[in-house]
């Protein structure tokens, strides 16, 4: 499949293109391993000196068929799947990084990657400075070490609903010879392509939009193939003894750093999606196309609402035009951002949680960005094992509501929080 295709036509056909009498829907290969006539060929896919599958650990036929389709859609040389967002955020700083290490990232980011970067990698050896993405270059800039790998970033974060400013990041990434990594999941590429804007790796939990319907949890990771990896990345530019030597950039160039990934944290570590999820999550994306501009519609509609409701104190939508991001979403965003909001109401915490409480349609969920409309309190919940002041520099106030508004009938859903608000 061409990139010359459109978006809505990569999602319904990329990735998988059957040949003469073949499955016109992608089949789902449900086998662990697969057989070869001699040892020869084997030895070859384990050497890496041949494409081929062996073992679904490191790669499986629909596994790869719908991270080409991802990959198109987000305009990159190739792309990896894994059983979740959180492993992709992992195994896309993991790749480039070992104890005695360093990265920077934006501190608006999902409590989950907040605690992945700020706690677990620690433990690994690997230190996180957290930066105002709002600050000025020069201050960032101050964050980077001579040992700091990587730049991280959320096109949209969560739940915060602020929208990273892409370029700027890639501006101060580049000058210091550092990838920048953006997790794109709440726009999808729908709706944003960061590479587009200089990043260099993109990430996402598949398990929300790009699936849809909340059935599978899975995430990508997605490279741009144009980052010119250097001597600050010796496990892409130096040999791999595990391999007999193999240096990855000389060997497979611009999928050198995926075919690291797969070659070495795949093999060792695993977090693979099953091929049932894999298959489930092409036909989310098959619609996705579809999907996002009614999310949009209906986020915009409810967020005028919103913010017209004297029991409302304040809303974060990117497409409201008193919203502080309005000027970067018109950027990044022309077309839309998703369908996830932040909000709060007059009162305190109590009354955040009354509201909630008191909705029939919307539903208090843990998930996010799916088909139906639901809601969160952060403060409560995905992010209460954060510290008051860890709320606070990841934007969280406590009366911080998220919706995440689906694609039900627009006057279902302002009936549903109308009255709601009427119970408070």
């Amino acid at each position: 499949m061409k990139q010359t295709f459109k978006p809505a036509t990569l999602c319904v056909q990329a990735g998988w293109e059957p040949k003469n009498g073949e499955s016109r829907v992608l089949p789902i290969i449900q086998s662990t391993t697969f057989k070869y006539d001699n040892t020869e060929e084997m030895a070859d896919l384990f050497d890496l000196k041949k494409d081929g599958y062996f073992y679904t650990r490191l790669a499986n036929p629909t596994n790869d068929a719908v991270a080409k389709k991802i990959a198109a859609l987000e305009g990159g040389v190739g792309a990896v799947l894994t059983s979740s967002g959180q492993a992709a955020n992992f195994y896309a700083i993991f790749n480039i990084c070992e104890a005695g290490d360093h990265i920077v990232t934006s501190n608006e980011i999902y409590g989950g990657t907040y605690n992945l970067f700020g706690v677990t990698l620690k433990k690994l050896g690997i230190e996180c400075t957290f930066v105002n993405p709002e600050a000025s270059e020069e201050e960032i800039s101050k964050a980077f070490r001579p040992n700091t790998k990587a730049l991280f970033g959320e096109t949209i974060s969560n739940p915060g609903c602020k929208i990273l400013d892409i370029e700027k990041f890639a501006r101060i990434a580049h000058q210091h010879g550092v990838p920048l990594i953006v997790d794109n999941t709440f726009p999808t590429p729908i709706n944003c392509r960061p590479f587009e804007w200089g990043a260099d790796i993109v990430t996402h939990s598949t398990t929300k939009y790009m699936d849809g319907h909340a059935t599978q949890v899975g995430g990508c990771v997605v490279d741009s193939g144009n980052f010119e990896w250097n001597e600050k990345f010796p496990g892409l530019t130096t040999p791999d003894e595990s391999y007999h030597g193999l240096t990855y950039t000389k060997a497979f160039g611009k999928m050198a750093y995926l075919t690291k990934l797969v070659a070495q944290l795949m093999r060792d570590l695993g977090s693979i999606p099953s091929p049932h999820n894999a298959f489930l999550l092409n036909l989310g994306l098959e619609t996705l196309h579809l999907r996002m501009p009614r999310h949009c519609e209906n986020a915009q509609r409810v967020a005028e609402f919103l913010e017209q409701d004297d029991r409302v104190a304040w809303v974060h939508y990117s497409g409201l035009p008193s919203d502080e991001c309005y000027t970067l979403a018109q950027k990044y965003l022309p077309n839309g951002s998703c369908g996830v909001m932040a909000f709060g109401l007059k009162g305190d915490r109590q009354t955040a949680v009354k509201f909630m409480d008191a909705l029939r349609l919307i539903a208090i969920v843990t998930h996010v960005a799916d088909a139906r409309t639901c809601v969160l309190h952060p403060a409560s919940h995905t992010h209460r094992q954060l510290s008051d002041e860890q709320l606070k520099e990841a934007g969280i106030a406590p009366d911080l509501i998220r919706l995440s508004v689906g694609i039900e009938d627009i006057t279902d859903i302002l009936a549903d929080l109308r009255q709601a608000l009427d119970k408070i």
